[in-house]
């Protein structure tokens, strides 16, 4: 019966601290806030006994892991096997800086090494492809989203006390997102005044986009849009997507009336089915069918007949060029 009752309190103990967590001292002495609108990350100077916040802000989805990077003074090197550096995630709140008291999970940690500069890198996802290489070190599994903010902490080795040359010593930690090699397509459609709501399909590299309006996520790079109507005109583009960004494209739907655009010289006069055309720069819209386009310029005047459909834009140009050949 006694056997059994300290089985219990074991078994009890052990849970109380998986549940709660590992209890904390330190000081907070900044916070490295990680973001799509600083890349190269924020750094925060820290002493052999202080610790940093890790904050994510705003998007987050294209990041497939975060590296810190310990930079330690050169003085540093003499000192092997000193110094430890532990991460900290799940706080039972988020500190302000100063000393703090926490209910924290460990992560990971590792003795820092005698070097310069120390890389970590953390995974957010489990398509993260990050591997611990002489560069940098993969400090822990996948961590969770809800796990942040985290806290990384430096800390002695040896807990009966350090030099005063290691008290007097300060150190980097620059935090940054690892990027995925993809960013997101927002499309919006504007429809013509007088031809609004009419259907139509949505290609993005020949494959068809169930709901258009939606955003996607697509590998960085350019890609191919297709738009296909019986009511506005075929639409087709090319667009870039660049890496953790956000492209805002706006269609201009238009509808299938033809149209004619023309090309002259600026002393010409354009004429259109017998009746002079004031703005001939401008795009003109006609009716499917056949018009009579003529253009004169000084004296000189040519006339071309124009087969028009529906749904086409037809580019009609007036070039005076001189012609040089030689002959023997």
């Amino acid at each position: 019966m006694i056997k059994t009752a300290a089985i219990v309190l074991v078994f009890h103990f052990l849970f109380s601290v998986s549940a709660y967590g590992e209890p904390v001292r330190l000081l907070v002495a900044g916070i490295n806030r990680v973001s799509l609108l600083e890349p190269e990350g924020v750094t925060v100077p820290l002493s052999y006994s202080s610790a940093s916040l890790i904050a994510i802000e705003g998007d987050a989805r294209f990041f497939r892991g975060i590296q810190l990077e310990l930079s330690s003074p050169a003085a540093f090197l003499a000192h092997r096997d000193s110094l430890s550096m532990v991460l900290y995630g799940e706080l039972d709140m988020t500190p302000g800086l100063g000393i703090a008291d926490l209910q924290t999970r460990r992560l990971g940690d590792a003795i820092l090494p005698a070097r310069i500069r120390a890389v970590y890198q953390i995974p957010l996802r489990a398509d993260h492809g990050l591997r611990t290489s002489p560069y940098a070190t993969v400090l822990t599994p996948v961590v969770d989203m809800s796990s942040f903010p985290l806290l990384f902490r430096i800390m002695p080795v040896n807990s009966k006390g350090v030099s005063d040359d290691l008290r007097n010593m300060v150190f980097n930690l620059t935090v940054r997102p690892i990027l995925s090699n993809e960013g997101a397509l927002r499309i919006g459609f504007v429809y013509p005044e007088n031809l609004p709501g009419r259907p139509f399909t949505v290609h993005i590299n020949d494959a068809l986009v169930e709901n258009p309006r939606e955003e996607r996520i697509l590998a960085e790079g350019q890609h191919h849009l297709l738009i296909l109507s019986d009511d506005y005109r075929n639409f087709s583009s090319t667009f870039v997507v660049e890496r953790g960004r956000i492209l805002d494209l706006t269609v201009e739907l238009q509808d299938t009336i033809p149209l004619l655009v023309f090309e002259h010289p600026d002393d010409a006069r354009v004429y259109l089915n017998n009746a002079f055309v004031p703005n001939s720069r401008q795009p003109h819209p006609v009716d499917p069918g056949v018009h009579e386009v003529r253009f004169r310029l000084s004296d000189y005047t040519i006339t071309r007949m124009v087969t028009v459909h529906r749904g086409r834009t037809y580019r009609v140009s007036l070039s005076v060029d001189i012609n040089i050949s030689e002959t023997d």
